[in-house]
């Protein structure tokens, strides 16, 4: 019996197969599966046209063996089967696929054939020492056995065997450092891998297993041994689910399955808040079966969170995270894209054409927005819900990439505000918004109740006006992205240039700032730089004082630009010191200039201590206040 040679640049490619295409050894057990799934699709295919080389539906199967004493797994189907000729072919021929022909030669689109390239068999040298196929081809009573210990070529003889179809035997390699091939022995980790890989091919994927069983006393039979028994029972079980829900219509599917789905799926305690199932239709068909969850993984801000839905090509698994079927600022959808039009790498593990991933991609994006809007509109506590624990996501969104993705998402967001006790998207606000109002309004602190709080925005109010209530860091970063909405510009309320006064007013004011503007200069010269200038106001409301910011950036923005490193010039952002005109602590002010320098130099110092605390900025010496306020209380 001569040993025959691969043929072609094989002993190369055989070699790639092991160390280069495969980045995951247990891959090797897909790659069998389908090709099994394929055979017995070719032969129930030719049996539509000859009744007599088929099976009745529920016969077809793949099964699995496990010799621990052998360390063999042996992977068996009653498929079409090869002849010897077909068995040169297409495993003495890396590269060469028989199901990739049969795919061209038979055009009918009821068929569906996973295998593309003829490499997967090869796969398995990953894992095997050598590999032992005893097949029969349909319509032939001669079975043939092709042997091979890898790259050294392989040998076929004549055998027998009993019915059509194939038996894939494989002698694992034994255990090196590192390399722990025995596990693959075991029946729960090879559960685990079709349950992963191959839950949705079509037909049943059997294997023997033993499972403990409690043993009962009989009845009256007594026993000193109270320890529970158990014997071990063997039986065969069916491995893969075989249809996917996805492929189900949406219709036939209740709320719990898809819930149920999902938490087995993904490891989630809780259900999903919305669910999108729908097949697409176009350049590239695919379906699609996304669920938003309720609540944040724990690791979603950390760097170890990974991105991606999970990609399927009729059934079987080739990506377990998929990133660039979504965009970062959608990274919180999990679920399943299946597509048999995708064209796959050579190891079926990655994708070849970038176009059909955009074309899925952006129609996800689509889909996902449009879903979105969808429960914000029709169940608003739900989206709200949702909102708490993506939001901050969203918003990066917009703030990334220079603002590049607002279109996508700005409407997506809801913001706090003093007009309503629930969120508001900014299109609500603006549709709320009087005719004399020209500017969307915001305030910032850490919580939406000191935001409420601030002076500037309670004059804002007092004019008839609403103020969003931001307390995320992102907050003023993702407003200053969008720049406008509805050709409306949002305005910081503790802006220095806000407009909200009367002429009246304003020529109050000004007067004020003029006939005191020496005393204004030595507070100023107090606080020695710390903020730009010292001035009376007339919009701070019945407060008597605030800081406002003079410069691009804010105090809020710049507090939190000062906590990165590298940034912490930020943490001096331009502000000015305001005292409210209407305020009785202003003629007291305007006294203790005239009367007693020193004490005005310490209203100036606690002033401004409590301007910053009001503005939920660190007051720098919180000892120095202390003492001064003593001071003052003696």
């Amino acid at each position: 019996m001569a040993k025959r040679q691969f043929k072609t640049e094989s002993k190369k490619m055989l070699d790639m197969m092991i160390n280069s295409v495969y980045t995951n050894k247990e891959i090797f057990l897909r790659e069998l599966i389908s090709n099994a799934s394929d055979a017995i699709d070719k032969r129930y295919f030719r049996s539509l046209t000859d009744s007599s080389l088929g099976l009745p539906r529920d016969e077809y199967a793949i099964t699995i063996d496990v010799d621990n004493e052998a360390r063999t797994i042996t992977v068996s189907d009653n498929g079409c089967g090869m002849t010897e000729d077909e068995l040169n072919d297409n495993l003495g021929t890396i590269a060469k696929s028989g199901s990739g022909e049969f795919k061209s030669d038979n055009k009918d689109d009821d068929i569906s054939i996973i295998g593309q390239f003829g490499v997967g068999f090869y796969s398995a040298f990953m894992v095997c020492s050598k590999i032992t196929v005893t097949t029969r081809a349909l319509g032939t009573g001669t079975a043939f056995c092709w042997e091979s210990e890898g790259v050294d070529g392989y040998t076929v003889t004549e055998t027998e065997k009993a019915e059509v179809g194939t038996e894939i035997v494989l002698y694992l390699k034994e255990d090196a450092e590192n390399e722990n091939y025995s596990d693959f022995l075991s029946s729960y980790r090879i559960s685990d891998i079709i349950k992963k890989y191959s839950d949705y091919i079509r037909y049943p994927i059997r294997m023997q297993v033993e499972t403990p069983r409690l043993i009962e006393n009989e009845e009256g039979e007594e026993s000193d041994d109270k320890s529970p028994k158990y014997e071990t029972v063997s039986e065969v079980r069916t491995l893969n689910s075989m249809v996917p829900l996805w492929h189900r219509k949406a219709s036939d599917v209740s709320e719990e399955e898809y819930a149920e789905f999902y938490k087995g799926h993904f490891y989630d305690r809780d259900a999903p808040l919305r669910t999108v199932h729908s097949r697409m239709e176009g350049s590239v068909e695919y379906e699609m079966l996304l669920f938003i969850p309720k609540n944040a993984p724990h690791n979603y801000y950390s760097k170890d969170f990974e991105k991606g839905l999970q990609l399927y090509s009729d059934g079987v698994m080739i990506m377990e995270k998929c990133s660039d079927l979504l965009p970062d600022y959608f990274n919180f959808v999990r679920g399943i894209v299946d597509s048999s039009d995708l064209t796959l790498n050579i190891s079926r593990e990655t994708l070849q054409q970038n176009y059909q991933v955009r074309t899925i991609s952006k129609s996800i994006e689509k889909k996902i927005k449009s879903e979105l809007q969808k429960m914000q509109k029709e169940q608003r506590e739900k989206y709200e819900e949702f909102f708490k624990s993506f939001g901050a996501q969203l918003k990066y969104g917009v703030y990334s990439d220079f603002g590049m993705h607002k279109d996508v998402l700005q409407d997506l967001l809801v913001f706090r505000s003093t007009s309503s006790e629930r969120y508001i998207t900014l299109k609500e606000y603006v549709d709320a918004m009087p005719e004399s109002q020209k500017e969307i309004y915001y305030a910032f602190a850490d919580t939406a109740e000191l935001a409420a709080a601030l002076p500037r925005t309670q004059a804002v109010v007092s004019k008839g006006y609403a103020v969003l209530l931001l307390s995320d860091d992102i907050d003023e970063f993702t407003l200053s992205a969008i720049d406008k909405y509805a050709e409306k510009t949002f305005k910081n309320v503790t802006a220095g240039d806000l407009d909200l006064s009367t002429d009246e007013e304003k020529d109050t004011v000004k007067k004020a700032n003029e006939d005191n503007a020496e005393m204004l200069s030595a507070m100023q010269e107090t606080l020695a730089g710390k903020v730009k200038s010292v001035r009376f106001s007339a919009t701070l409301s019945d407060n008597p004082v605030a800081l406002s910011s003079e410069g691009y950036i804010s105090a809020e923005m710049a507090r939190i630009l000062s906590r990165m490193p590298g940034n912490e010039a930020f943490a001096n952002a331009e502000t000015a010191l305001e005292i409210n005109i209407n305020h009785k602590l202003s003629n007291t002010l305007k006294e203790l200039f005239a009367s007693d320098k020193d004490k005005l130099s310490l209203y100036t110092k606690i002033l401004y201590a409590q301007a910053r605390q009001i503005s939920g900025l660190e007051i720098e010496n919180p000892v120095e206040l202390s003492n001064m306020i003593c001071e003052l209380m003696v």
